[in-house]
């Protein structure tokens, strides 16, 4: 345009304005209300909060807050419903601006002739407008105010926006509002999957609300549709043979349940996300599989009396929760609605790995060190076995797979519990509240809580960093243990790459992976159908005292996957073990995963140690030796104290001395000899143990150190003293020792009773019957006596 032709055309605006001042202003003020008219947000109805896969696909909903099942704006509006709503409601909608004349004025001269409504003229962008101004009655005044309002929503909005917020917005019966709620509710289906027909049906109910709800007015229902589909084939929107497929196409009879696949992880959700639409990491197949597992498992379990169960699957590269099971299908009177995954629980043995890792990281510990196994009592804390028995000694990658508590007590007691109460502080256990005074040494045995969403997280920053180690060429990050995600749009953060280790080596990790792999089924078991041993998983079992719960967590290079079987109210049962009831599901649900290699060996947080075959410690000078791999760290354990010189005879019966035999003529021999206590239990279990051989008799025992029994005497009887009250009195049994500052332990039928230690006097109570009475030193000199007790 001529730059002259501008000058004059803004010099005869300035003079109208400078001419006429008051209509300029009064024209500003009518164009400012135009603008600011339309009210923003143009809908403010409390929306329901949906969960999806990242991929779109619905994993459940909650109802928003006004009882409407009113989805979310919808993203994109399905390209079938947008050609049937413009050919049904408004075929002008592309060209107007707002409103329809020719429509308006055929209307109102329809119904004036007919004396009522028969016909209406409002385009679809009037319809937004009357939706969103929650249905005043219908006058020529107020189609008027939609008018203009129609209007500015032309000039502020774009068609397809238009359309999405009449797609989202248009009611379709009852309490469904949308078409991406009306797709579920009336065909079971996304809306973008729907059929010419199914969108054909849904794009005449809001036109005709008596016609909304399946199975009712089938005939003029199917007459409306029918009427659309030939005017999508007039159109050339659709061809013949769909056509005639289309028509043919029955309606729908009953209203479809919305899908919940993760109803638990929805309630997590929506107490943050409330109305929003949230895409999460959830791979919907997975879960579904998942949630058939936990059902069929539920239905064995609940003839226990057992009605909850929750799993957890993380991707450990991603951290992403790929499937969220927050409990079983049960009823509101087990608590079915109760977030398992939440709940703090008593943690069982879930937390011995992670001492059995530190104690190596600090070379406290190797992995297959004999640890004892004996009856303990700590400040009168007495800790027993699962099955009460005993061992005597046991390899430290033993007892953690088999799970003894007993090892495990005595080597937090050990490490310092103060110190590995700290230590636990790095893997944010949210339910580990108290300080270590609190919890006792009970800790690593069941005694403090967590929830299944933590723990898990902690296995999967084992594995994480294993990962990474290989991957960085022997590097940490300093926020391997990271919140898991769930959430599809974010992205987790390991934080910074680094030489320093977060909490364990890889190396310490590694060997207790290396543990964790073998099957920790109790002694003579032999039941054990569903390991497949051609899964390299690290997993650990635990069960709290009572019975109460039952865990299991497994670690692979790929994937996580946590389990807690039990009753929410904390009931306990039978029978409900970790190996029992939560394995089972466990390696179900592996099975429903890819399998992945194992973890690379990380050799640099490796070295090679010798060690004594048969103790598991540093070899020393008598030792039968091997090498293992431990963690690089200063290995702070002593030399193998099991292995001793012995001097026997030719015979190699008895033992000798210069008193008694030639140095000449004497067999020296390197003997593995345990303490007495724990010998007397190893021996039971090791049937190729040896005690030490007692001396030949010609031989000066100055040396050694004798006791006795004072009471009872030999196979005597003894009847239980009664006291004043009737109660039956204990009986005294009584040693004499040469060295009374010698520990001596006691036994009535193998079954352990106590120790003394200078005046040896045991009270004890049997039962009417007979009994063997065993004493056994620290020397390992044994003395046994049959008694016969009677009431």
């Amino acid at each position: 345009m001529d730059s002259s032709i501008v000058h004059t055309l803004f010099k005869n605006i300035r003079n109208y304005i400078k001419n006429h001042p008051k209509r300029f202003l009064i024209l500003g003020v009518v164009l400012i209300i135009y603008y600011f008219l339309l009210p923003r947000p143009l809908f403010d109805d409390p929306t329901a909060t949906v969960i999806e896969t990242r991929n779109g696909e619905l994993l459940g909903a909650k109802i928003a807050a006004d009882g409407q099942w009113r989805f979310p704006e919808t993203d994109s509006v399905p390209e079938k419903f947008k050609r049937c709503i413009i050919a049904f409601e408004d075929q002008q909608f592309y060209r107007h601006l707002g409103f329809n004349a020719v429509a308006m004025g055929e209307a109102i001269i329809e119904n004036s002739s007919a004396g009522k409504v028969v016909r209406g003229g409002s385009t679809i962008t009037q319809q937004v407008i009357r939706l969103a101004r929650k249905g005043k009655r219908r006058t020529y005044f107020e189609k008027l105010k939609e008018l203009v309002l129609a209007t500015r929503l032309e000039f502020g909005a774009s068609k397809e926006k238009i359309l999405k917020l009449y797609a989202s917005h248009a009611p379709f019966g009852g309490n469904v509002v949308g078409i991406d709620m009306a797709a579920w509710r009336y065909f079971g289906l996304p809306a973008h999957q729907l059929s010419w027909a199914e969108t054909a049906t849904l794009a005449v109910l809001p036109n005709a609300p008596s016609l909304i709800y399946p199975g009712k007015n089938q005939i003029k229902l199917l007459k409306k549709r029918n009427r659309l589909l030939l005017t999508l084939l007039e159109e050339e929107t659709i061809d013949s043979l769909t056509y005639e497929l289309s028509i043919s196409e029955t309606l729908p009879q009953k209203p479809y349940f919305l899908p919940q696949t993760a109803p638990h992880l929805l309630d997590r959700l929506a107490k943050k996300h409330k109305g929003k639409r949230v895409q999460t990491t959830i791979d919907l197949i997975l879960q579904k599989q998942v949630n058939r597992v936990v059902k069929r498992h539920y239905e064995v379990l609940k003839q226990n009396e057992v009605h909850n169960m929750a799993v957890l699957i993380l991707d450990v590269e991603t951290r992403e929760i790929l499937s969220y099971v927050g409990n079983s299908p049960t009823d509101k009177a087990h608590q079915k609605d109760v977030d398992i995954i939440e709940a703090g629980r008593s943690t069982g043995s879930i937390l011995k790995p992670l001492l059995y890792a530190a104690m190596m990281d600090k070379g406290e510990l190797l992995p297959e060190q004999l640890v004892s196994d004996i009856p303990t009592v700590i400040s009168g804390y007495n800790p027993k076995n699962f099955d009460e028995g005993y061992s005597g000694a046991v390899a430290a990658n033993r007892a953690l797979a088999r799970s003894l508590n007993i090892p495990a007590v005595r080597l937090l007691q050990k490490y310092g519990l103060q110190r590995f109460r700290d230590e636990l502080n790095v893997f944010q256990i949210r339910d580990l509240r108290y300080g270590a005074d609190h919890y006792g040494l009970s800790l690593i045995v069941g005694g403090a809580e967590g929830n299944l969403w933590d723990l898990s997280k902690t296995y999967a920053g084992f594995a994480g960093t294993l990962n990474h180690y290989q991957s960085t060429s022997s590097e940490y990050f300093t926020q391997e243990f990271t919140e898991p995600i769930v959430l599809a749009e974010r992205e987790v953060d390991f934080g910074k790459r680094t030489q320093q280790k977060p909490v364990y080596g890889a190396g310490s990790i590694w060997l207790t992976f290396e543990a964790m792999k073998k099957v920790n089924r109790p002694e003579g078991d032999e039941a054990w159908e569903f390991y497949d041993s051609s899964r390299e998983i690290a997993w650990k079992t635990g069960t709290s005292y009572g019975n109460r719960d039952a865990w299991a967590i497994g670690a692979s290079q790929k994937y996580v996957v946590g389990i807690w079987v039990g009753n929410a109210d904390g009931e306990g049962r039978p029978e409900l073990t970790g190996l029992n009831s939560a394995a089972p599901v466990l390696f179900d649900v592996y099975n429903l995963l890819p399998k992945s290699k194992w973890f690379p060996t990380p050799y640099d947080d490796l070295i090679p140690v010798t060690v004594c075959t048969k103790s598991g410690f540093l070899a020393g000078s008598n030792c039968p030796t091997k090498l293992m791999d431990v963690p690089v760290s200063e290995t702070r354990t002593k030399p193998c104290p099991y292995h001793q010189l012995v001097h026997l005879d030719k015979t190699r019966q008895y033992r000798v001395n210069s008193s008694c035999e030639s140095v000449s003529n004497m067999i020296h021999e390197s003997w593995f000899v345990l303490p007495p206590l724990q010998g007397y239990f190893f021996k039971t279990g090791n049937s190729d143990y040896r005690s030490l051989p007692p001396y030949r008799p010609d031989c000066i025992k100055e040396s050694q150190e004798r006791m006795d029994f004072i009471f009872p005497k030999p196979s005597s009887s003894v009847y239980l003293p009664k006291g004043f009250d009737g109660k039956t009195n204990e009986v005294i049994l009584k040693i004499a020792h040469t060295n009374p500052e010698t520990r001596v332990f006691w036994y009535i039928d193998d079954q352990f009773v106590g120790t003394t230690k200078q005046f040896h006097e045991m009270p004890v109570a049997p039962k009417p019957g007979i009994h063997t009475i065993t004493v056994l030193d620290e020397k390992g000199n044994e003395l046994k006596r049959k008694i016969e007790i009677k009431d």
